[in-house]
């Protein structure tokens, strides 16, 4: 059975990569802080014994190496919180993943697929009013591409609580830098999450996702494959 780990397992994209990737039949290795809070659904899977839950603070070298040992793949689905602390971002969203990135070198862990966010990178965005979540967020991807692993990097748009879109809706797959707003649910990204896991062909890039009700339905593989010369 394929083992895939999730960092910020407990927040409102990383949990709902472990729902989805425990109804596809995958094994699951959550990593959450320690003070962190389970949602319903994880904590049950977790009573019934189908899903491991390790909890640390990504800065403890030996227990993060430790949680990534004998996993096949991990899902980064950690970031920055609304805080007083504007130096958040800085710490999670680009110090934490290079420390993640540092653990799976170490431990022999190769597939990483990296939840950003879209307009990464842009100093000129609202966004960046918030400890300069996006310049952060473009670094830690920069270390991802630069670590000799297998990654891919999601872009989400706005993300959206509301499940029920997500079979309504139909994915924009984009290359990077190729769109400026509109969103998507938690969940889809969840999805696309795993799909980028199970797609060679995504090794390598920079996907940026939202969703629409226009948008007819297709798998990254397809759009991946629309892209291919000739």
């Amino acid at each position: 059975m394929t083992l895939v780990a999730v960092t910020g397992a407990s927040g409102k994209t990383g949990w709902r990569v472990v729902d989805e990737a425990l109804r596809q039949g995958l094994g699951v290795r959550a990593i959450v802080r320690p003070g962190s809070v389970l949602p319903a659904a994880l904590a049950e899977a977790e009573r019934q014994g189908q899903l491991a839950v390790q909890r640390l603070e990504l800065g403890q070298t030996e227990a993060l190496h430790a949680a990534l040992s004998g996993c096949d793949a991990l899902v980064i689905a950690t970031g920055a919180r609304p805080s007083v602390d504007l130096a958040g971002p800085l710490k999670v969203d680009a110090f934490g993943v290079r420390d993640q990135i540092r653990a799976c070198q170490a431990v022999g862990l190769r597939r990483v697929v990296l939840v950003s966010s879209l307009c990464a990178g842009r100093w000129q965005h609202p966004l960046n009013l918030f400890g300069l979540i996006l310049v952060w967020k473009r670094l830690g991807e920069s270390w991802l591409e630069q670590s000799g692993l297998e990654w891919t990097v999601i872009r989400p748009g706005g993300l959206s609580e509301d499940d029920s879109r997500t079979d309504r809706e139909g994915v924009v797959f984009s290359g990077a830098d190729q769109q400026e707003s509109d969103s998507i649910p938690r969940r889809l990204v969840a999805r696309v999450c795993l799909e980028a896991l199970a797609t060679p062909a995504s090794v390598g890039r920079i996907i940026e996702i939202t969703s629409s009700p226009e948008q007819s339905p297709q798998p990254l593989n397809q759009w991946l494959t629309a892209l291919a010369p000739g």
